[in-house]
């Protein structure tokens, strides 16, 4: 079976649409799949026509990476973020998400659309949507822990809008040095600049990662950068 466009552009037709007739988005996505044959969205991502990237993500994964996800606006990495920490248990981790871009009920919507159910008990994802979030946040919150983590952060560029919290190149330091020293894996979410739409590139890369503040990009050891449905991995030099 054939979809009649990439799947990222089907997301976007159905947060349109839930837009347009005030439902919520993984009624708007399930409509979506049944118009492209499928029962509904679980179904639909469920199908072998349409693996998800956080499948070749999680196998390159590894105790005490500091990974950079980026893509521009509607490509689909918080959704891909999301997979990343729902996924945890199949690399024996945990799964945090950490956001301070989106409520909760946004973020039961997204899940909803990949096929967990976020009010399940058995949800292996911890959701935390506090307006604390930083990088002291999410170490402090790891700390009492004694299972090993796969931590997500949607997203990098907005982790210093408050002004008590440490410059943005300090808490990836911090980062860095927790996920060394505990084993961790932590992904960030990143946005893209706007000027790559105007690049004529076919991929986005590190030089087109948006950074409203400075920071040393060295830090991540794997960067992963989506656009049009694809993904390309670069490894850290």
């Amino acid at each position: 079976m054939q979809l009649s466009a990439p799947i990222y552009v089907l997301k976007r037709n159905a947060k349109l649409l839930a837009r347009d007739i005030d439902i919520a988005l993984h009624q708007a996505l399930d409509k979506v799949a049944i118009d492209e044959g499928f029962q509904s969205w679980s179904h639909l991502v469920s199908s072998p026509l349409n693996k998800s990237p956080a499948r070749p993500i999680l196998r390159q994964l590894e105790p005490g990476d500091l990974v950079l996800v980026g893509a521009r606006p509607g490509q689909g990495k918080t959704l891909l973020g999301l997979e990343l920490a729902a996924r945890a248990s199949q690399l024996s981790r945990k799964g945090y998400f950490f956001t301070l871009d989106y409520h909760e009920r946004d973020v039961a919507d997204r899940l909803s659309s990949i096929g967990v159910d976020p009010s399940s008990s058995d949800s292996a994802v911890v959701i935390d949507t506090s307006d604390e979030v930083s990088a002291d946040h999410v170490i402090s919150r790891l700390m009492a822990e004694s299972e090993p983590a796969l931590i997500v952060i949607d997203y990098l560029q907005i982790l210093d809008q408050k002004r008590t919290n440490p410059s943005l190149d300090d808490q990836i330091k911090s980062l860095q040095k927790y996920v060394i020293g505990s084993g961790a894996i932590c992904a960030m979410i990143s946005q893209i600049d706007r000027s790559f739409d105007l690049s004529g590139k076919f991929m986005p890369d590190i030089s087109d990662v948006r950074l409203p503040n400075p920071i040393n990009l060295s830090v991540f050891r794997k960067l992963f950068f989506l656009h049009d449905g694809r993904i390309q991995f670069d490894q850290a030099a």
